[in-house]
């Protein structure tokens, strides 16, 4: 089955979307200051401490954005809107609600009104890389329905779908396995109006009714609904979820051990009219979070721990995720850049491919914070006996046991000299680990691999089994 998909998948492009500027978001490993006020990343090489595992990060050639202005500027919209909130309260707000504003606030949050993906926008992701990152998805997807006992209705649901990319590859990669996407609905969990249409436009859709939020995709005559959120989508049938790139865009709090104890890490106004960090003086409702996340840690690493940053959204998604595993069947498949570990402070920002300082021009730059893996075991685990969780496993390994092998070498047979280099590049983006050793071409357009940095981990219905390629 595995081989007879990665052969026969139709090919949406022999070549990769353009090659990457130095940035994507897997190469991001700086981490973001701690103390109560904004400092830029140094241009030297620093050393970040984590429990069990120690990351050397080079910023020798990262963009060292300048201090804050102290020219007086007009406030955009967003700016005024998070100082009249910090105003209205008396008082700071967490990074949490900071960094919720600043990424979906209505009229002007970061990923509301525009496509922020690929070259020309902040960031690149892995469907944007290459046709074969859907495809392999695909190829889980069929997997574990066949593991499910091929239902014939199915809710295929991808959280923050961006273009729209992975989902029209995923569909083109299985489309001659009819039974298969014949059973599917596709839920599209959007929040942006910019994008919602171009994954309209993307999955070649056609309005199925004067409904907005309904259309069919011609890619493989599927039904394709979007949502706001996963509890719109309806429950009571299999479910499928992808997620991927999803969890690093929830809002995360951060708290930091004091003299007086644990103190959140909190965003005010300071005397100059700029955002500056300051320290809660007494507990905050995300102190319990911190808590129920400091049992889950071993006592190794709570002895370690200085600075701590937790997401109760994650959280709270990752039980309403298991939830309805356990009880509608199906499974969920996690992707993103983050560790098997507790995580200390790791916010950071980008705009236009470069690292820029969290707190400057809200709205203007993508924020996003690595993913706690063991924190999604432990929550799925708590809300749902009825469910199993497996891996973390780090990306190169779960595309490898999919067969990208395979896939790439089909692809290469029919293709030219350049697309041959362009297949080999996205490949490598996609599984390697580090800058590629074969790259022949400008220094700036260098492959870097993205294989270890991220991970991949499923969480399934007990009665399922073990989901590939976890066994």
């Amino acid at each position: 089955m595995l081989r007879k998909i990665l052969t026969q998948a139709p090919s949406r492009r022999l070549i990769s979307s353009g090659f990457p500027p130095l940035f994507t978001k897997s190469t991001i490993s700086p981490f973001s200051s701690v103390s109560s006020s904004p400092e830029p990343p140094s241009s030297e090489s620093n050393t970040v401490e984590q429990p069990g595992t120690t990351i050397s990060v080079d910023r020798s050639a990262l963009y060292n954005p300048p201090d804050h202005s102290h020219e007086s500027t007009p406030d955009s919209e967003l700016v005024k809107h998070l100082k009249s909130v910090i105003k209205f309260r008396g008082g700071p707000i967490s990074v949490a609600e900071y960094m919720e504003e600043v990424l979906t606030n209505p009229k002007a949050g970061f990923y509301m009104n525009r496509d922020v993906f690929g070259a020309q926008g902040d960031f690149i992701t892995s469907p944007e890389v290459s046709q074969m990152f859907g495809e392999m998805i695909g190829v889980w997807t069929v997997c574990l329905w066949e593991q499910m006992g091929r239902p014939q209705r199915v809710n295929l649901v991808e959280l923050g779908p961006g273009r729209g990319t992975l989902m029209a590859d995923l569909l083109r990669g299985t489309s001659k396995f009819r039974n298969f996407t014949e059973s599917l609905h596709i839920h599209l969990v959007e929040c942006s109006p910019a994008l919602q249409k171009l994954q309209h436009q993307n999955l070649k859709c056609t309005d199925e009714s004067s409904s907005e939020k309904q259309a069919i995709s011609s890619l493989a005559g599927t039904p394709v609904h979007w949502h706001a959120t996963l509890e719109e989508v309806p429950s009571g049938v299999p479910t499928l979820i992808i997620a991927h790139e999803f969890y690093d865009a929830l809002p995360v709090h951060q708290f930091q051990k004091t003299s007086r104890g644990w103190c959140e890490k909190m965003v005010d106004i300071g005397e100059d009219s700029k955002f500056r960090f300051v320290l809660s003086p007494q507990p905050t409702p995300a102190a319990l979070y911190l808590m129920k996340r400091c049992i889950w840690a071993t006592p190794e690493e709570r002895e370690k721990l200085e600075h701590v940053e937790i997401s109760p959204k994650s959280m709270d998604l990752t039980q309403e995720m298991a939830k309805r595993i356990g009880s509608d069947g199906g499974g969920a498949l996690i992707i993103d850049y983050g560790m098997n570990a507790i995580i200390s402070d790791s916010l950071q920002a980008i705009r236009k491919h470069k690292f820029v300082n969290i707190l400057d021009d809200p709205g203007s730059a993508d924020l996003s914070a690595y993913v706690d893996f063991p924190s999604i075991k432990h929550s799925a685990e708590e809300a749902s006996e009825n469910v199993s969780v497996h891996g973390p496993m780090t990306q190169s390994q779960f595309l490898g046991s999919l067969g990208i092998n395979f896939r790439v070498d089909a692809l290469l047979q029919n293709c030219n000299d350049e697309q041959a280099e362009s297949l080999r590049a996205g490949y490598w983006q996609l599984v390697g680990d580090g800058e590629a050793p074969f790259w022949e071409g400008p220094d700036e357009q260098t492959p870097i691999g993205m294989g270890t940095r991220y991970l991949a981990t499923a969480i399934v219905n007990k009665n399922q089994g073990i989901p590939a390629p976890f066994q």
